[in-house]
């Protein structure tokens, strides 16, 4: 049994990520895993200021929810990351996300990730901007990230499309097989 944290960055609630974040959980669940989920739209998470005092303390002088969700990161067998894909790249809700796990993220250690993108577009091809802004994070910032599974939800544009998609189904077999 492995402790899951899927951190979706959906800004609407129900929305195509979000959508294929619960199908990945459902999939997870009736395997026997442990599962979280944070909807980080609906956490208080201000924009890192890059004041480096981090860099020393490990710990960041915001106060917000940041820190709480760090604590989970860290405790996370398996990760999922999910953003909805805007212009070529993830959200800037997950973004400022990455961005503040500044303090910790040398404690972000040997992790399985999954990542979910979603977007309008029907070419697989152009969300691979965002996995390659993933992998610059969890590859060349985290020690021993394992790169477990990739989901592209194409062709997605209002709110429930994705359930006609094959992420739909991908979702839910990949959350089984953790």
């Amino acid at each position: 049994m492995k402790n899951v944290l899927i951190l979706s960055a959906s800004p609407r609630k129900n929305g195509n990520s979000d959508m294929l974040c619960d199908r990945f959980a459902q999939g997870a669940r009736e395997s026997g895993h442990n599962l979280e989920k944070v909807f980080i739209a609906s956490k208080n998470i201000g924009y890192c200021h890059g004041c480096g005092v981090c860099n020393h303390t490990h710990k960041c002088v915001q106060k917000d929810d940041m820190a709480e969700i760090l604590d989970k990161m860290v405790n996370a067998d398996v990760m999922v990351l999910a953003t909805p894909v805007y212009f070529y790249s993830m959200d800037g809700q997950m973004k400022t996300f990455i961005d503040r796990t500044v303090p910790r993220y040398t404690e972000i250690s040997n992790k399985d990730f999954y990542f979910i993108m979603t977007a309008a577009d029907t070419e697989k091809a152009n969300l691979e901007r965002t996995m390659e802004a993933f992998r610059g994070f969890t590859e060349d910032c985290l020690d021993g990230a394992k790169e477990a599974g990739i989901i592209y939800g194409t062709g997605a544009w209002q709110i429930g499309e994705i359930e006609a998609a094959p992420a739909y189904d991908e979702a839910y077999e990949m959350g089984k097989a953790v």
